[in-house]
């Protein structure tokens, strides 16, 4: 597929499509893009879009009461809670191959969630090119230039990219979709068979992490008033919580992604995605509320 075009932003979300299926509203596309923020749309649609979704509003969960004031003691800090997503993203049934992409609050990252499998019950992580040898979609990915690193797990590819310094995940987002989506149509297996017949056990990779966290990460955090714990393990995918001091701190995303990350992939190479559900918000210093 060719490159994308813009179409229209609904739901706080932008929708892209195939250049040679968009037509441009004036005299230049520049001026179209001024047009679709003064609610200007496009008169057809398209099929298989890459949508770039924005950061969703945090909203209070409806019904709590007002936390009653002391002027003794400090305001009650509330935790707020993003509704629950009642239906799928995707049309069901879908003969072609839809992606929805979502940048992270950081900008240096964007999960790309596709309505295929990419990968069963597991997940994997590649950090250079080296290691996606054999493995068309990671191969497919690492040949565009801003990628730094490839992590598929089951439905999602998450993306890394070099340059921190861009937070406009759009023209990347088009590539990515484009790579996606041609290496899934092509029907041919998507990660390495040596990767997949290698793939540890849940006790494996449990006691492994767990090791990792009693005797490295934990020591380190404790002089922080910090602490990790890890609360499940799905094949080679593991879920971890932060707390103490660690929760709520405005360098958790650091620790996160240099120092715990970096601990668990140099222990257990083997590990796969690695997700956070500290509910930062909640902490002793909730920088991230």
């Amino acid at each position: 597929m060719g490159d994308f075009g813009i179409y229209n932003i609904k739901n706080n979300a932008l929708v892209l499509y195939p250049l040679r299926q968009t037509t441009w509203i004036g005299d230049n596309p520049l001026n179209f893009i001024k047009k679709i923020f003064t609610g200007m749309k496009r008169d057809a649609e398209s099929e298989s879009p890459v949508v770039v979704e924005e950061q969703q509003p945090v909203e209070e969960e409806a019904g709590a009461p007002e936390p009653e004031t002391n002027p003794g003691f400090p305001d009650v800090r509330r935790v707020l809670q993003i509704p629950a997503i009642s239906e799928s993203i995707f049309p069901e049934n879908s003969p072609a191959v839809l992606i929805k992409a979502k940048p992270s609050p950081t900008g240096d990252q964007c999960l790309f969630t596709v309505n295929r499998p990419l990968m069963n019950g597991n997940s994997w992580y590649f950090p250079d090119f080296e290691s996606a040898a054999g493995s068309p979609l990671a191969e497919a990915l690492f040949c565009l230039e801003d990628v730094e690193t490839v992590l598929v797990c089951e439905y999602t590819v998450t993306i890394t990219r070099k340059d921190k310094t861009l937070f406009d995940w759009v023209p990347l987002a088009k590539e990515v979709g484009t790579a996606i989506r041609g290496v899934v149509q092509a029907g041919e297996a998507l990660i390495s068979e040596k990767i997949i017949a290698e793939l540890p056990s849940e006790e494996e990779i449990r006691e492994g992490i767990q090791k990792v966290i009693d005797t490295e990460v934990n020591p380190g955090v404790a002089g922080h008033g910090g602490n990790v714990t890890l609360m499940a393990v799905k094949g080679n995918s593991v879920t971890i919580k932060m707390g103490g001091g660690c929760q709520g701190c405005s360098a958790a995303d650091l620790t996160l992604k240099q120092g715990i990350h970096t601990s668990f992939r140099t222990a257990v190479p083997k590990v796969g995605a690695i997700f956070d559900e500290t509910d930062h918000t909640a902490g002793l210093n909730p920088f991230f509320s």
